[in-house]
């Protein structure tokens, strides 16, 4: 069959070496190799059942049976070559073969139905969170923007990143934020958190007022779950302001990692003047969120992440530094920039992504207005 064959290329295949679907092939030759040069008492019959075994796990149900059948065949030709084929002792060695390459067969069949259910699963999952997340335009004004999302696809659980920008009278103003949990009480947070930044972009006369917004939204929504998320449930979060009226910018950070600014190769970290604490927590505040404005001339970048981007480990444990990775480097756009810092994680982490990263970088064009 096909299927099983795409279930191993996509999931259990990946990072797989070349030569591992050849293993079943290696040990039959191998033990068959063993068992006619060692003594006639010696049996390889390790071999020959590690074989079907092993093609359960890596290749399809036909090359399963094939590995079945042959480890059957090789066995039974070797007990014949030393005239054990005939007694209890070789028909036993056989029986337990034959045994295990039909258990290696049911093997297979369970493993396949349990991918196509996860595949399911994880389909299912894109959907929805393709569904929350918005598309974001290309440009708005003279600001150009880019967004990367990737999910550290684990066992098909939905992140709870979220991200947004919303042009309003106010100016363009950006969200990032990192819902607490996963799953779909993640996702149904995310969903509040979006809608009420949408709807609080276009009428709230600051950041401040916006993020009083996204405090009551997520604490209504809050109040509907249930156990320890009713009370432990919050989002860390960022939002950006973009004035149409000078090249200046206003942040408010509720306890998210501090955002990044890139200009001419050099990288600040725009650590908030007071620290907060996340959305939803509210109550256990000091004050209203005090925003803080930094300078963003013609061609800087503002780059927004989640703590996917700084909690990434290598081998050693030494966790990824974007200020340190990205200073001195000049990126021609806001794409060029998330692409470059996603291959350089990935080579930093050697691919182990343990969780889920939102990236947003919005650039101030030295010219006019960028076409849409």
């Amino acid at each position: 069959m096909r299927a099983p064959n795409a279930r191993r290329g996509t999931t259990a295949g990946r990072g797989r070496p070349a030569w591992l679907p050849l293993l079943p092939v290696l040990l039959l030759v191998g033990g068959a190799l063993l068992d006619y040069a060692t003594s006639p008492h010696f049996s390889a019959e390790a071999f020959y059942t590690a074989a079907p075994m092993t093609a359960a796990a890596l290749l399809s149900l036909r090359a399963t049976v094939l590995a079945g059948l042959a480890a059957c065949l090789v066995d039974a030709v070797l007990l014949h070559h030393f005239g054990f084929l005939d007694d209890s002792g070789g028909r036993s060695e056989l029986s337990a073969v034959a045994t295990v390459s039909f258990l290696a067969v049911l093997v297979n069949r369970l493993m396949y139905l349990s991918d196509v259910r996860l595949a399911s699963a994880r389909r299912v999952a894109l959907a929805v969170q393709r569904a929350v997340l918005p598309q974001l335009p290309p440009s708005i004004g003279c600001l150009r923007i880019a967004v990367r999302y990737r999910s550290a696809v684990g066992d098909a659980e939905i992140g709870g990143d979220l991200y947004g920008v919303q042009d309003s009278p106010f100016g363009v103003r950006c969200l990032i934020g990192d819902v607490r949990g996963k799953g779909l009480e993640a996702v149904k947070a995310v969903d509040v958190g979006l809608g009420a930044f949408r709807e609080g972009a276009e009428d709230a006369p600051d950041l401040p007022g916006l993020a009083a917004r996204l405090e009551r939204a997520l604490r209504r929504e809050a109040r509907g779950r249930s156990g320890p998320e009713r009370v432990e449930g919050f989002v860390t979060a960022v939002l950006a302001e973009v004035p149409p009226d000078g090249p200046a910018l206003h942040l408010v950070n509720r306890g998210h990692p501090p955002p990044l600014l890139l200009s001419d190769g050099t990288v600040r970290s725009l650590e908030p003047a007071e620290p907060a604490l996340p959305l939803a927590l509210g109550d256990l505040g000091a004050g209203p969120d005090r925003t803080d404005t930094v300078p963003f001339p013609p061609g800087a970048t503002l780059l927004l992440y989640t703590d996917g981007l700084t909690e990434a480990r290598d081998r050693d444990g030494v966790f990824y530094d974007p200020a340190a990775a990205l200073t001195g480097r000049h990126f021609a756009t806001p794409d060029a920039l998330l692409d470059a810092l996603l291959a350089d994680v990935t080579r930093h982490t050697g691919g182990r992504i343990t969780d889920d990263m939102a990236l947003l970088a919005v650039t101030r064009d030295g010219g006019g207005p960028s076409a849409p």
